[in-house]
């Protein structure tokens, strides 16, 4: 029987962010989902300093409730789901972090993927480029400490907004701020397309409205 970290919670998906990949590929990976566990569980124990953030670690597999989970809670190995994409959380010493990843062609493949990216991006760390764990939070972490408001107002901040968005939807200025957001946030997101960079501006965005009262 595959062992699963204690501590990780996992559940059926609930909503996926923004469009799921249309043209997965099949990873070149050879190990199995124990191995990936173990790799999994060592990163989230590099990753957190208390037991609450430890226990905060959830795991989102889009496998319905069912005869497809055992007994204690956790999907089968072999468990097929209703598509491969993931997304893996947890509140960790660098604030909360979100890794949605459906790139391959099955569930174990794109969790073994992000925990390899967990790995990588620890491993910068090792020659002190980083100081903070910027490299978990992206362009975000940098830029907010050198400009913390990011956008003047919240004018130009929704301005910014609608012209990320206008890609898939049309807005304007008098739309439902939230509404704008979560498509600016679809758009703009790397992993449904976007750029790094623009999902910086975005999450800077979000914080402007959000400091105004208008999330």
């Amino acid at each position: 029987m595959t062992t699963w970290p204690d501590t990780l919670n996992v559940a059926p998906i609930r909503e996926w962010p923004g469009e799921l990949t249309r043209n997965r590929t099949r990873s070149k990976f050879k190990a199995g989902l124990g191995e990936t566990l173990r790799l999994l569980d060592r990163e989230i124990w590099n990753l957190v300093d208390t037991r609450a953030q430890q226990e905060s670690a959830e795991l989102l597999i889009a496998i319905p409730a069912g005869d497809l989970w055992r007994l204690d809670g956790r999907p089968r190995a072999h468990a097929v789901a209703e598509h491969p994409g993931v997304i893996f959380s947890l509140d960790s010493k660098h604030g909360h972090l979100s890794y949605p990843c459906d790139t391959f062609t099955t569930w174990q493949d794109n969790l073994r993927a992000i925990a390899l990216a967990l790995e990588a991006l620890r491993m910068v760390d090792r020659y002190g480029v980083t100081k903070r764990g910027e490299q978990y939070r992206g362009f975000l972490a940098i830029e907010a400490t050198a400009a913390p408001a990011g956008f003047a107002t919240v004018e130009v901040a929704i301005g910014f907004l609608i012209d990320v968005a206008y890609k898939v939807e049309t807005f304007d200025r008098k739309s439902d701020p939230a509404r704008i957001l979560r498509v600016a946030q679809r758009v703009a997101h790397p992993d449904m397309g976007g750029d790094a960079a623009t999902f910086q501006r975005v999450s800077l965005a979000e914080a402007k409205l959000r400091a105004e009262g208008l999330l």
